[in-house]
């Protein structure tokens, strides 16, 4: 699970050209700018990730002219998103573990305080076209889509280390799911199973490509009894179009049969069968650490355009056939948002 706000350690500290009062702090793969002077290598610090809200209290008062919000859904805060200082990137921010009377001594490191100090994640109030009537939360076999940051969690690098990988592009819409299980056919967003009754646009492009009776075939014919297919739903009026696509479109990166999710070669095949768009596939190779050591080295290959001119979101990085990574708990895979994408959609 994402930590909003967690305990983590400074691991360096650069100065930032011309600038008397800041400095940048390097945390896990993130970088923040600081007040200069307020952490030495090292040092533990109270780490908020981007897209978290933080709650009113006089800690965070400093940010009210850049971030503070109000909204119905999310009442009244500070959002914290990608900003730009001195010409360097700040990913987050950074405290002294002391500003918070309330974490206690003795913490561990990397303990998720994020209750604690009543942070959530930042929700944008989509659009009725984006979703639908909620009728219940995700099926059983429809998982959550948040892939983890490479920021996140740079280990996630060298857990690639003689693996076969590819890298797709991540395109810039809303996570949308469909699949069959004992239960019946399910049509999903992010976070909840919706109805069809003319309220989601989804639904209404999985009725007019027939998708359901192409799942309920291959399912039958394939044997499964549990058929999940995920994608990323792109369309004027989601995300901005930032694909510049003239009608929606489904791009799948994601199957799951019987349970667990297949690999590449497997979900390329079911696309084709299916007659699906799946994810561009930009790149597959062996021992990715040997190639992008780094998280500046994967930011680099994340820049880019899509095809029709706007900002390209990032990249999706999997092992052609899954495996297990303890570092995450789950199938091994990870996301490199682009730092040009991110300066570009708070403009």
């Amino acid at each position: 699970m994402r930590k909003l706000a967690s305990l983590q350690k400074i691991w360096k500290i650069e100065p930032i050209e011309g600038a008397d009062r800041i400095e940048l702090a390097h945390v896990l793969g993130w970088q923040c700018v600081v007040n200069k002077g307020q952490f030495q290598p090292m040092d533990v610090g109270v780490y908020f990730e981007i897209d978290s809200f933080l709650p009113v209290r006089p800690e965070f008062e400093f940010m009210r002219a850049s971030s503070y919000k109000k909204t119905d859904i999310m009442g009244e805060g500070f959002r914290l998103r990608t900003m730009k200082f001195r010409g360097q990137i700040s990913q987050g921010l950074l405290l002294p573990v002391g500003s918070f009377p309330e974490i206690p001594e003795g913490t561990e490191l990397g303990s998720d305080v994020s209750d604690l100090l009543g942070v959530r994640k930042w929700e944008i109030e989509e659009r009725a076209t984006t979703g639908g009537t909620v009728i219940g939360n995700l099926p059983y076999d429809i998982p959550h889509t948040d892939e983890t940051r490479v920021q996140e969690n740079p280990e996630l690098i060298s857990a690639f280390s003689g693996l076969e990988y590819y890298i797709s592009t991540k395109m810039d819409g809303s996570s949308h799911s469909i699949g069959i299980d004992e239960n019946g056919f399910h049509v999903a967003g992010h976070n909840f199973e919706y109805k069809d009754d003319g309220s989601s646009s989804f639904y209404e492009l999985v009725k007019a490509r027939g998708y359901k009776e192409k799942i309920e075939d291959f399912a039958r014919q394939n044997g499964l009894t549990t058929f999940t297919v995920q994608g990323e739903f792109c369309a004027p009026g989601i995300q901005r179009n930032r694909l510049r696509l003239a009608r929606p479109e489904w791009y799948v990166f994601t199957v799951r049969e019987n349970g667990a999710r297949v690999g590449l070669a497997r979900m390329l095949q079911v696309c084709d069968a299916l007659g699906f768009e799946h994810v561009p596939i930009e790149e597959i190779g062996e021992n990715l650490p040997s190639k992008y050591p780094s998280v500046d080295a994967l930011l680099e290959r994340a820049d880019g355009e899509y095809p029709n001119g706007g900002k390209k979101e990032g990249i999706v990085i999997r092992p052609t056939e899954p495996v297990f990574c303890p570092l995450i708990s789950a199938s091994l895979s990870m996301k490199v948002v682009s730092n040009s994408y991110l300066l570009k959609i708070e403009t």
